[in-house]
């Protein structure tokens, strides 16, 4: 009989985890480092949901998804659980990144520190203005974009960035899918055709502002 002390991950069909609970688990990664910097060592499903906003149930039924990691008595080990969530992330270990587009927002993302702290090491980035190619960003060399297929197959990239506009994204995107890419982020406001097997986020900062305004004008309404 299986014990209730069990952590170790159950195999789980990525198609069958919705996006949304998989969402939840970088929000529970996050509270779950902030506890540890307070050297807190556990916490409850109560604890951890009241933190997020959300119910003991929904973050039990969230983890049920992958295993079973609570202990009677004690609740979820703070640091067992990041490891354990890590793994189902795929962040447990490095993963080579490239970004297109080395506009304003490119150029931010570049400069921002917290991608390889969480194991997203950028290699390299690509331009169509020639006038960008050949100089370094925070020590990240930006080539010319007719050269992104023979870079990213060389130096073996597995994710890539898109951070040009709506018009160009979905050249860029075939391109690193010739590539080889596994998977891409995509900044641009547009829905991008790829193969089943490249998996695809979609970050549109205008919606994400939209659904706020939502919320906002909907709370407002409701005094």
């Amino acid at each position: 009989m299986a014990s209730a002390r069990r952590s170790k991950l159950d195999p789980v069909a990525p198609r069958d985890v919705p996006t949304v609970v998989v969402s939840r688990l970088s929000l529970y990664l996050r509270e779950l480092q902030r506890l540890v910097l307070e050297d807190r060592a556990t916490v409850s499903s109560s604890q951890l949901g009241k933190a997020l906003g959300f119910t003991d149930a929904q973050v039990r039924k969230d983890l049920a998804y992958f295993g079973h990691f609570g202990h009677p008595g004690v609740g979820y080990r703070c640091e067992e659980l990041i490891g354990a969530i890590r793994r189902i992330l795929g962040t447990d270990r490095q993963w080579t990144v490239t970004m297109v587009g080395v506009g304003n927002l490119g150029r931010a993302l570049l400069r921002y520190k917290g991608f390889a702290s969480k194991g997203f090491r950028i290699v390299a980035a690509f331009d169509a203005d020639p006038h960008v190619a050949g100089v370094k960003i925070e020590g990240i060399p930006v080539y010319s974009q007719q050269r992104l297929v023979d870079v990213v197959r060389q130096l073996r990239i597995q994710l890539g960035m898109i951070t040009v506009p709506a018009s160009q994204a979905q050249q860029v995107a075939d391109q690193l899918v010739s590539a080889g890419i596994e998977g891409i982020v995509n900044f641009a406001p547009v829905t991008l055709s790829l193969p089943a097997e490249v998996g695809l986020v979609g970050v549109d900062l205008t919606t994400e502002l939209e659904q706020l305004a939502f919320a906002v004008a909907n709370r407002i309404g409701t005094r």
